[in-house]
């Protein structure tokens, strides 16, 4: 076996770093399923790319990637991280990468959490509130719930590991203001009634640079020496 490390990618801003992966939405017919693509810009959390397919396939999630690079203002040095899967490695997709001047970074084989971002917000997804009780009857139904979801996530979700803004107010510089104001309006709840505070109010300052994958310092032992 070839040893593989874990990837390191950084992202201080916005259209550097993007994770993608697909999950299994259910179809009213036994044993069928829809299959949701998502893609994430792990710095702002915001969905840049979707779609709801009928089967796995590099070439369907090469067109999304080509549509989601577009609608950015197709950024170059663009990293995408994903899974091993085989619509991730597919000569499609690589080939469509090379063309848009993006990247391509992969999980270790066999390793379930080197992809985080997307697996968190497919949890979300599916643990929202608004996720229906009953499979979804058609295709059209599936991408129609999640359109609404999506604006719902990037427009009016306020995220935790993000200061509590939206993606969107992150993704597209708002976030700074926002929180100056936040702060403002803490500090001044705060001195009106001190003895409600135990403590300085919440850190409002913006959420810091992203990284996946971090990489975790040893804490040096002391050499015992034997006699």
């Amino acid at each position: 076996p070839v040893p593989r490390p874990k990837p390191e990618l950084f992202a201080s801003g916005p259209l550097q770093v993007w994770t993608w992966d697909i999950s299994y939405l259910r179809s009213s017919v036994r044993g069928e399923f829809f299959y949701l693509y998502m893609v994430v810009d792990i710095f702002s959390r915001r969905i840049v790319g979707w779609d709801v397919f009928k089967e796995e396939s590099s070439a369907l999630a090469a067109t999304l990637i080509e549509r989601a690079s577009l609608a950015a203002g197709s950024p170059k040095g663009l990293k995408l991280h994903s899974d091993n899967g085989g619509p991730m490695k597919g000569c499609t997709m690589l080939a469509m990468l090379q063309s848009l001047g993006m990247s391509a970074s992969f999980s270790r084989p066999r390793v379930s959490d080197d992809n985080p971002y997307s697996e968190a917000l497919f949890r979300t997804v599916k643990y929202s509130a608004m996720f229906p009780d009953k499979p979804f009857e058609t295709i059209e139904t599936a991408r129609s719930w999640v359109a609404g979801f999506v604006e719902w996530y990037n427009t009016k979700h306020k995220h935790s590991a993000i200061r509590f803004v939206t993606p969107d107010q992150r993704h597209f510089g708002h976030e700074a203001e926002l929180l100056v104001k936040r702060a403002a309006l803490y500090e001044l709840a705060r001195r009106r009634n001190p003895n409600r505070w135990s403590c300085q109010s919440r850190n409002w300052s913006p959420a810091p640079a992203v990284r996946l994958g971090p990489v975790r310092t040893r804490v040096p032992t002391k050499e015992v020496v034997i006699h």
